[in-house]
């Protein structure tokens, strides 16, 4: 993993100075992802385990899609469709215990997580006003009721996390209520955050004399 983020931060050395900044904090963040104290820790919790998958998807993606500059295009459709499969497909407790289970299917976790959310704010960042904003609700909407779901779920789903979490101080439904809660507010930053970017890009074309 530290080859990889070496590499990254090296293809960045010839990219455009905006692009470069995008591709160094998406370095960053997929390093507190995977080479933090974080990784372990989500091994135990998945309240850990959903800031790792934020981080993916919220930070690390978004960030490599701008650092692609206006090169590569997905459309809409793909995009959210790319996004909710790949975030819903392993938080199924099936799939989710198996990836924890087994080295080669957990990196397929977190690469497929990672390319959907790429290839969902790819698609927002090259999109038309109006289908960025349908996308951006879109997305925000599959973030939070996964989160809602998790939040109300009346017993834990997940068995990898039965036995883990009591020497954190919890039992293992509150650990799942807080990661539940967590992508109920917290993983809805990153849409908030591009909501806002697009109004601004909006207000801008609407008044060209204001610097961007």
């Amino acid at each position: 993993m530290i080859a990889g983020l070496i590499g990254l931060m090296l293809l960045g050395r010839s990219m455009p100075l905006m692009e470069r900044r995008y591709l160094l904090g998406a370095v960053a963040a997929l390093a507190v992802a995977f080479v933090s104290p974080l990784c372990a820790l989500s091994v135990a919790l998945f309240s850990a385990r959903a800031v790792h998958h934020l981080l993916l998807v919220g930070v690390a993606a978004p960030l490599l899609a701008a650092a692609a500059g206006r090169r590569v295009r997905v459309g809409m459709a793909t995009g959210l469709a790319a996004g909710t499969a790949s975030l819903w497909l392993w938080h199924v407790p099936a799939l989710y215990d198996a990836a924890l289970a087994d080295k080669a299917l957990y990196w397929a976790m977190q690469v497929t997580l990672l390319a959907g959310a790429w290839a969902f704010w790819r698609a927002v960042f090259v999109a038309a006003p109006a289908v960025a904003a349908a996308g951006i609700a879109g997305g925000a909407a599959q973030m939070g009721m996964l989160g809602a779901i998790l939040s109300f779920a009346p017993r834990p789903l997940y068995a990898s996390h039965l036995a883990t979490t009591v020497p954190y101080g919890m039992g293992p439904l509150g650990d799942q209520q807080l990661a539940g809660l967590l992508m109920w507010v917290v993983g809805l930053l990153p849409y908030a955050v591009a909501a806002g970017w697009l109004g601004r890009r909006g207000w801008h074309r609407l008044s060209p004399g204001v610097p961007t």
